[in-house]
């Protein structure tokens, strides 16, 4: 018996002595390269961000940061991937609009979004912009709404894939013009726009990320900007917002946040979102992101409970924009 009690005590202070070295293990992190997972393709408006993004985290994080791409099934596959991963801090997210979006679309999600993740604050907001191949004959908003409706039902509308952000924004926008067009889906943003350039699709509503270049490079025709505000892009400054060209209340913006898997140590989290906000503070980021029109968040949203009751509002504001248009992923 008192042999048993013998063991008993020790094995209790083992684990005592164990649990009491933890906080004293996490304050060494990082000590290795943390990966940021991109849930879609390289060469996207997304895994740009990431990289720029990589690139500010590893000053105040002291370590390598890895860009790491797993796309598939809009951004669902590699958002699986992090919710599984071990929680320690060095397996993190970064997704966009699509995080919130996903459960109006998908009937089954590998993950609950709200309940799988801890939730870092977002990085930033990037408008996207309606833009048509440039053998369109409207030359404003005005004239593509009156082509639209004369065409009605035959208007080829391109998207990045289901879920993907010009997919979404698409959505909202026949619902703005109480049009029907044909989704056009492609596995990614490039493929996409390889077409519009080309002029086998018309439209797309894709992020100012990746419209930039064609615009400048008038490859393509641009009619709106989806945002509340302008763009402040000598390419973009006489474009108008949708809203202002006639959609009243239309307004997108495809944000992108960081995430962690649950259960991730409160003082990992504390260090991640201490570093998020540094590296949002780099001026070659800030000058990296507003030459793409993107806006760095400085609110409240850059916070765990901030960042959390936003993307709850997103997925209830969505929810009905999906719900109403009849579409699903599966």
């Amino acid at each position: 018996m008192k042999n048993h009690k013998r063991m008993f005590k020790g094995i209790l202070v083992s684990v005592l002595l164990s649990l009491s070295a933890l906080p004293a293990a996490w304050a060494q992190y990082p000590d290795k390269p943390v990966t940021l997972v991109v849930p879609f393709a390289a060469g996207g408006p997304s895994d740009k961000i990431a990289r720029d993004l990589a690139e500010a985290l590893r000053k105040p994080l002291g370590q390598t940061v890895i860009v790491d791409n797993t796309a598939g099934a809009g951004g669902t596959i590699g958002a699986a991937r992090v919710a599984r991963a071990k929680a320690d801090g060095y397996t993190l997210l970064v997704h966009h609009i699509g995080l919130a979006t996903a459960p109006a679309l998908y009937k089954k999600l590998p993950y609950d979004t709200l309940k799988d993740f801890e939730y870092l604050g977002l990085i930033n907001e990037a408008p996207s912009v309606l833009i048509g191949r440039t053998t369109l004959a409207a030359n404003n908003l005005a004239e593509l709404r009156k082509w639209i409706a004369d065409s009605e039902g035959r208007v080829n509308l391109a998207n990045a894939g289901v879920g993907s952000a010009s997919h979404l924004c698409g959505l909202m926008l026949q619902g703005a013009l109480k049009s029907k067009m044909v989704a056009v889906p492609y596995k990614g943003t490039a493929p996409a726009m390889t077409d519009l350039i080309g002029g086998q699709v018309d439209l797309m509503c894709e992020q100012a990320t990746n419209a930039v270049p064609q615009i400048e490079g008038k490859k393509v025709k641009v009619y709106g900007v989806s945002s509340k505000e302008r763009l402040n892009l000598p390419s973009l400054a006489q474009t108008p917002t949708l809203a202002e060209a006639g959609l009243a209340d239309f307004n997108v913006t495809v944000w992108h946040g960081v995430y962690a898997p649950r259960g991730t140590p409160p003082e990992v989290l504390a260090k991640l979102n201490a570093a998020l906000r540094e590296a949002l503070k780099d001026p070659d980021l800030i000058k990296r992101q507003e030459a793409l029109g993107l806006r760095l968040v400085t609110d409240a949203r850059l916070s765990a409970s901030g960042h959390k009751a936003y993307v709850q509002a997103e997925m209830a504001r969505w929810g009905k924009v999906i719900k109403d248009s009849g579409e699903t992923a599966e």
